[in-house]
């Protein structure tokens, strides 16, 4: 079976936010079987929703950033030309001008 496989942190990611949904469905249910009003238990439902979608946001904005930092260290630098010596104009002695050797 081939299949496209996201990043193991990409991958993770999803895993955690599916437990946090799982959460916020889990907890209000046990706040009602434990006596707490229904309003109450979806107030806390709604609180819950809240923070996991900032924390999803910010989960996804940070591994662009990682992926954005990774990228530009495997790229090769731009505008920094490095010659090293070996050519005509590099290096090595000069013999007087333009005189022919004769």
């Amino acid at each position: 079976m081939t299949g496209h496989r996201p990043p193991p942190s990409e991958d993770s990611t999803t895993d955690l936010v599916r437990w946090a949904v799982f959460s916020c469905v889990l907890v209000p249910v046990v706040l009602v079987l434990y006596g707490t009003s229904l309003a109450g238990a979806t107030g806390t439902a709604l609180g819950l929703a809240a923070v996991t979608a900032v924390c999803r946001i910010l989960l996804r904005q940070s591994e662009r950033g990682a992926a954005r930092l990774a990228q530009e260290a495997r790229a090769p630098h731009r505008g920094h030309r490095h010659r090293s010596g070996g050519g005509p104009r590099r290096g090595g002695r000069h013999t007087g001008g333009s005189t022919p050797v004769g």
